[in-house]
């Protein structure tokens, strides 16, 4: 939480109760929650939050870095409080991510006609298959 207020302090963002617990809620999570089942579990709290509030809160905390957003790829925006180098394996069928550790994946290098074309800030994997959970659904 100390990280939280001081990059809130340092973006002039004022710490309300709302904004709280909603990084609370995103910190919690074991997993990549979109901004909806974050607001399902702050209305809890605060009955009379809008979703666009928690969105654009979420949104918010993804541009001072306190949080990643993973793309859906056409489905809802997903965010991930955990900052570390990490990649992502994705379930195509029941959209779980499941984060990955790779020293490898880290080190892959940016092809030079990308770099040519384009100033590679951050590069993450993200393998798509069926999790174990799924496949054994059969």
């Amino acid at each position: 939480m100390e990280t939280f207020r001081d990059t809130c302090k340092e973006h002039n963002l004022k710490i309300t109760p709302q904004r709280l617990v909603i990084y609370e809620e995103l910190i919690k999570s074991e997993d990549h929650p979109s901004a909806d089942v974050i607001y399902r579990k702050v209305r809890k709290i605060f009955p009379n939050i809008s979703f666009d509030t928690v969105y654009r809160t979420l949104l918010t905390y993804a541009q001072i870095g306190l949080v990643s957003v993973v793309e859906g790829y056409g489905d809802p925006k997903r965010f991930d409080p955990f900052l570390d180098k990490h990649h992502h394996l994705r379930c195509i069928k029941c959209n779980a991510i499941i984060d990955i550790y790779s020293k490898y994946y880290d080190q892959i290098r940016v092809p030079d006609e990308v770099s040519q074309q384009f100033t590679v800030l951050n590069h993450k994997v993200v393998m798509e298959g069926i999790c174990s959970n799924c496949k054994d659904k059969k």
